[in-house]
């Protein structure tokens, strides 16, 4: 069977299973729809979490990221597992015993402020619309590869479909719907790493793989330093970041993972205290098996990227005899190719590929990152090292889908992927559109501004939010900022900056007050999107970086920020009333957390 008939077999069949579920969860009330009722059993919720966070980014992106930053990306790695320690220990069984709907609803009740509710709801869709806005991308690439059709149309596809089972569904229908699809990615992603793996070093595992030896005598990881240094990047083990800058994106990501809102709302839908701590570790195991497999699919990907592209002597290939996998990526406009010097072959190394800005870059400037491929930009880099000059511009996001193109394994294994990636996109995409629409029904609608409307009504606000949140994430989709992986990190330093320190302290510090946390949200809310727009869209560069910290990584000092005003105000005004603070001293005690609802 062709590989068209294939993609169109495994994505097609995946997304009839996903609609059937949707209808046959079909939320038929508030409870339903925001928290699925709070009756899913623990390792049903574990794998909707896993889904829930295995994102695009997670998916498509980081195995991308880690091939084309090396050893920069294990923040990445290590701030986005090590957020689900923080999530199981210090946030998930507190949040279920105090039993609300939202993150927005415990800010508002624990700080006994209208006001602190209105700024969580504005937080939580900041931070919502800028993590769906890599959801989207992710969805269009896929589309623009398998299903033949441009970006854009692949996003407005995907639209299409997250409708239907977010808006019909609620969390009822999105968690059961999270459950297959995790199904799906997992497999999608673990079968051709495992081909891979076997393939370039003879291990079947790729979590061992990077160590071992390849036919030139030589492991992958220094296989992988000498290509990147004989063609003019940095070395792969070395990285070009900071210890600092690594530490701050680190801490930024693992608390922004423990303070994103559509993870902390897959805590209330489990019946028990206990249910939220033990689908936390599920959902840690589920997701670990993906992220001990990135390093080893990035190593691999890179070098039969390089070796593809170059071959074995780094002269670089005749564009007549290059497979057809990069002609089909080279349709989609994330890759091309210039033949600079008019030789007819595909030569790649560091440096832009491009003189000025290609026609199939939309909005982009000649030097953005995305066509310098780490070198530009990079001070460690050396054009007298080059070999010859760049001819070959990659985006990072194709790596994981192109992996198995390059690598030649059948078209099963490829069309599986797609319907992985597709998955993974669409399961975190409607989980915050659900967020969205929650933030807005019930938190702004329902216990702000008109407490007396209906649980009917209350119903359609919330299906309306999720509509109009659709077509605004379809436009991001469209017009994104970045690649995928850097798009969502922006969201985790805003969740870490904002979210985190208003709940961590709510919790554990019984004196911090509603004033302490309006002010420690709004610093550490306006302090890290005014960095960040200063370096993503104002023409900050590397050099005006605070201490040398990457915007991705001030979620950190936003946090600090944050922590140090809210403490400050909190002493220097009244203590919380007196009911307020017997809530948080009870709040720690293990024993309580209300009945699930009949499903």
């Amino acid at each position: 069977m062709s590989l068209d008939a294939l993609t169109f077999l495994f994505v097609g069949g995946s997304f009839a299973l996903y609609i059937g579920i949707a209808i046959w969860a079909r939320a038929g009330s508030t409870k339903e729809f925001y928290v699925a009722g709070g009756g899913v059993p623990p390792i049903a919720n574990g794998m909707a979490t896993a889904a829930d966070w295995m994102s695009a980014a997670s998916f498509i992106s980081l195995a991308g990221l880690v091939s084309f930053i090396g050893r920069d990306g294990s923040a990445y790695l290590m701030g986005w597992t090590g957020g689900y320690v923080l999530l199981a220990l210090l946030l998930a069984p507190y949040l279920r015993k105090f039993g609300k709907f939202t993150v927005p609803d415990f800010i508002g009740d624990r700080y006994y402020s209208q006001t602190a509710r209105t700024i969580a709801v504005v937080c939580t869709i900041v931070i919502s619309f800028t993590y769906v806005a890599g959801q989207m991308r992710g969805v269009g690439i896929v589309f623009s590869r398998y299903l033949h059709v441009d970006i854009n149309t692949g996003v407005i596809i995907g639209m299409a479909i997250v409708f239907f089972y977010a808006v019909l569904g609620g969390m009822k229908g999105i968690t059961y719907t999270q459950v297959a699809q995790y199904c799906v990615l997992i497999l999608a992603f673990t079968v051709p790493a495992l081909f891979l793996s076997a393939q370039v070093t003879g291990h079947i595992l790729p979590q061992i793989g990077l160590g071992a030896t390849l036919d030139n005598g030589m492991s992958v990881l220094a296989t992988l330093d000498q290509l990147s240094m004989d063609l003019g990047f940095a070395q792969y083990t070395a990285g070009k970041k900071s210890t600092l800058d690594i530490f701050c994106l680190t801490v930024a990501l693992m608390c922004g993972t423990a303070g994103l809102p559509h993870v902390i709302v897959r805590f209330f839908t489990v019946p028990r205290v206990k249910d939220a701590r033990i689908s936390a570790g599920y959902a840690l195991v589920f997701i670990a098996l993906l992220y001990t497999a990135v390093p080893g699919v990035a190593g691999f990907g890179r070098v039969n990227l390089i070796q593809t592209l170059n071959g074995t002597d780094n002269s670089g290939t005749a564009y007549a005899e290059m497979p057809a996998w990069f002609k089909n990526w080279e349709n989609t406009g994330l890759l091309a190719w210039q033949d600079r010097n008019g030789d007819g072959r595909v030569q790649y190394s560091a440096g832009a590929a491009f003189a000025g800005k290609p026609s199939f870059i939309d909005g982009r400037g000649e030097n953005d990152e995305r066509l310098t491929d780490n070198a530009i930009s990079d001070p460690g880099f050396d054009a007298s090292k080059q070999p010859f000059a760049n001819e070959v511009y990659v985006d990072r996001d194709i790596m994981v889908l192109a992996n198995p193109d390059i690598a030649q394994l059948p078209n099963w294994v490829i069309a599986l992927v797609a319907a992985g990636a597709v998955a993974a996109a669409l399961s975190t995409a409607a989980g915050l559109l659900l967020v969205i629409s929650t933030a807005i029904a019930h938190d702004l609608m329902k216990k702000t501004i008109n407490p007396n409307i209906s649980e009917k009504q209350e119903l359609l606000y919330a299906r309306l939010a999720a509509i109009v949140a659709i077509c605004i994430a379809g436009y991001f989709g469209i017009n994104p900022p970045g690649f995928v992986a850097q798009v969502v990190a922006l969201a985790f330093g805003l969740a870490c900056a904002s979210v985190f320190p208003a709940i961590i302290l709510g919790i554990f510090w019984k004196r911090h007050n509603s004033a302490g946390a309006i002010a420690g949200m709004l610093v550490g809310l306006v302090s890290t999107m005014a960095y960040m727009y200063y370096f993503a869209f104002a023409g900050g560069t590397p050099a005006e970086y605070f201490m040398g910290i990457s915007p991705g990584g001030f979620g950190t000092v936003g946090a600090v920020l944050h922590i140090v005003v809210g403490a400050v105000v909190s002493m220097a005004t009244a203590e919380p009333p007196q009911e307020i603070q017997d809530i948080v001293e009870d709040l720690r005690i293990p024993r309580g957390a209300g009945e699930a609802h009949s499903h």
